[in-house]
């Protein structure tokens, strides 16, 4: 008795996830062309980069924030935590972007403003925010942003609260003398190299909590 050998099956993407995914692709190198230095990479991240970032967000911890959302990829992951929609909010101020963000994610409420000024559009208040989750590019940013970015962020966080970035660098994104200013810490919270290029992980929370 002969037997057949086997064949391999190709697993396909469903038709309406595979134009997803294209459409995503393309919104991201679209901006980059644009604005290489806000948008830092021509590809989306990576869900092996999102669940790192999203590891330890607790979905009855309270409100989350994302900064930066992009094309969705860790909004999406932040959600599939179980995190309620109406806990999420998220900044996107590329027109493009947040239009897809709004379209992908009609419960999420996305904020067509500033990261260094959030708080005059987030629904939560200074204290309200478990996690802040940032896809920002703050390697192409100068000090006085960075110092913008995280003062306006640790203001909306609550006791204990951190935000989680990522980088392309093995090192923070976030110099030492501003973290001193700041009254931060900063530790490598994980590292990929299923992202490309491979990136770092790291997560800022005030001293002493």
């Amino acid at each position: 008795m002969q037997h057949k050998p086997k064949r391999s099956r190709a697993i396909a993407l469903p038709n309406s996830e595979f134009r997803a995914r294209a459409t995503e692709y393309l919104d991201f190198l679209a901006a980059w062309v644009k604005k290489p230095r806000q948008t830092a990479s021509v590809v989306p991240s990576s869900r092996y980069l999102a669940r790192l970032m999203v590891a330890n967000i607790d979905p009855q911890g309270g409100r989350v924030l994302e900064l930066g959302g992009g094309t969705g990829v860790f909004t999406r992951a932040i959600l599939e935590t179980g995190l309620p929609a109406d806990m999420l909010e998220v900044v996107e101020i590329n027109p493009a972007f947040a239009r897809g963000l709004r379209r992908h994610f009609p419960h999420v409420s996305i904020l067509e403003t500033p990261a260094q000024i959030v708080s005059v559009a987030a629904a939560g208040g200074p204290g309200d925010y478990q996690t802040v989750v940032s896809g920002l590019p703050l390697l192409a940013m100068d000090r006085a942003m960075h110092i913008d970015i995280l003062s306006e962020a640790f203001r909306m966080l609550k006791p204990g609260g951190s935000l989680v970035q990522f980088t392309y660098s093995t090192r923070p994104p976030v110099s030492r003398a501003v973290l001193d200013q700041l009254g931060l810490e900063v530790v490598r919270a994980g590292h990929t190299v299923r992202n490309f290029p491979p990136a770092t992980v790291f997560r800022f929370t005030r001293r002493g909590e």
